[in-house]
């Protein structure tokens, strides 16, 4: 594929790169979650945490094909994972909101980065705000005390 001319091909692989390596921690973060919920809403959170450990696989696999579209090398790293032992639902879900922040983050440098110089990734960097902004939103609710 070839790019616009004044698109930094470079810079945009990088960010797909960092992008790719938070989606992946994403899938380990989520179905670690998953394994350390308790308790009666057990079965309705964990099903919630596996799904957003497979939304996260199927991200990553969008941001590694766009890294080789671009002439990249996908990168085998997984993002930061740290283990902070808290495991009640209010922790999970902090954790959660703060991994989504530096996702939504990273997709907003990306879509500067491309902004009426690739359709391609404009859209996919668009796309990949709204479903992060829909993450949090959802993160902000479940959060909430009524």
């Amino acid at each position: 594929m070839k790019p616009h001319a004044s698109l930094d091909t470079q810079a945009v692989i990088t960010t797909l790169n960092r992008i790719l390596e938070l989606e992946l921690a994403g899938v380990v973060r989520y179905l670690h979650y998953s394994f350390m919920v308790f308790g009666h809403h057990r079965i309705p959170i964990c099903a919630w945490l596996r799904a957003q450990s497979d939304e996260s696989r199927a991200h990553a696999v969008e941001a590694g094909e766009h890294i080789t579209t671009f002439g990249g090398h996908p990168s085998l790293k997984i993002g930061e994972l740290l283990e902070s032992h808290k495991h009640a639902i209010d922790d999970i879900l902090n954790e959660a909101h703060e991994h989504e922040e530096i996702g939504l983050a990273e997709y907003r440098k990306l879509l500067d980065l491309v902004k009426d110089k690739s359709i391609l990734l404009e859209e996919y960097a668009r796309k990949q705000i709204a479903a992060e902004e829909e993450h949090l939103a959802e993160i902000g609710k479940m959060r909430k005390r009524s």
